[in-house]
């Protein structure tokens, strides 16, 4: 393990480079109104700006000065199986929520994971048109702007419960007989995921076909502020996998984590008839 803690000198050089990352993508972002950045399609019709790519080459030459035995996996980067045999692989998302940066809302984030034999070691999830900077190391705790998180003290869910899902999750949620406050919608899965981590939310959604960069730094974020990332078995994600995508995940505080799994679990089972 690379032996790295809160205000370490590599820690800080992780961060400065979110940063930097953030300051590229801000000159693309106008909030309330339409990106300044091109934008384009993928095969699968999802869209990517001019700010995505400058995004990611900006810090795939930052982050691999800073440690240059780790693999690379990026959402705008063509993958390669070379990652696969390294034990550390940096996991980014150069811009969670290219949707809400593309329309000016200021729910996206700049997304850095650093990953040791499948589990994160260090996580960022850098939200600069919001001015939140969430940051945490294994074993060393959760901060939002430099102030040690945790998650809610909710021992159960109920109608007040502020959860966070996608619309057509919620509805079947409801269905299965959950009650909660069903909150707005968090473009960005890392900002959705943090915001448990922080207590502003008490559980959270994911559907399918998330992929490791969208979650493995929030992942490490929420864990350490005392909460629970899982798929529906209730087991610890693996990452740098071949597959990069994952299935149905709750976001939720360890002591309420096991409710809100099993009603995520039958709306799986619902799905599926």
């Amino acid at each position: 393990m690379i032996p790295i803690s809160h205000g370490d000198v590599l820690v800080d050089s992780f961060v400065e480079a979110a940063r930097g990352a953030g300051e590229l993508a801000l000159g693309f972002f106008h909030p309330g109104a339409m990106t300044s950045a091109g934008i384009s399609h993928k095969a699968g019709g999802s869209p990517v700006t001019e700010a995505d790519y400058l995004v990611d080459r900006f810090l795939k030459q930052r982050l691999e000065t800073l440690v240059p035995e780790a693999g690379w996996l990026s959402e705008e980067t063509e993958d390669t199986p070379a990652r696969l045999s390294k034990s550390l692989v940096f996991v980014v998302d150069p811009i969670d929520g290219t949707r809400g940066f593309m329309t000016g809302r200021a729910a996206w984030a700049i997304v850095v994971a650093l990953v040791e034999d499948g589990r994160p070691l260090f996580g960022i999830v850098h939200a600069p048109a919001l001015g939140k900077t969430y940051v945490a190391v294994k074993g060393a705790g959760a901060r939002l702007n430099d102030k040690a998180i945790e998650v809610s003290k909710l021992r159960a869910i109920g109608a007040q419960t502020r959860v966070a899902a996608p619309v057509f999750l919620a509805k079947r949620l409801h269905e299965s007989g959950l009650r909660f406050n069903l909150q707005p919608k968090i473009p960005s899965l890392a900002l959705r995921i943090a915001a448990v981590a922080s207590g502003a939310l008490d559980a959270g959604f994911a559907s399918e076909n998330s992929h490791d960069w969208d979650i493995a730094a929030a992942d490490l974020i929420l864990h350490e502020a005392g909460g629970r990332l899982a798929s529906l078995d209730g087991c610890a994600i693996v990452y740098n996998r071949r597959d990069t995508r994952h299935g149905l995940l709750t976001a939720a505080p360890a002591q309420i984590h096991a409710e809100v799994n099993a009603a995520a679990r039958w709306v799986n089972g619902l799905a599926k008839r």
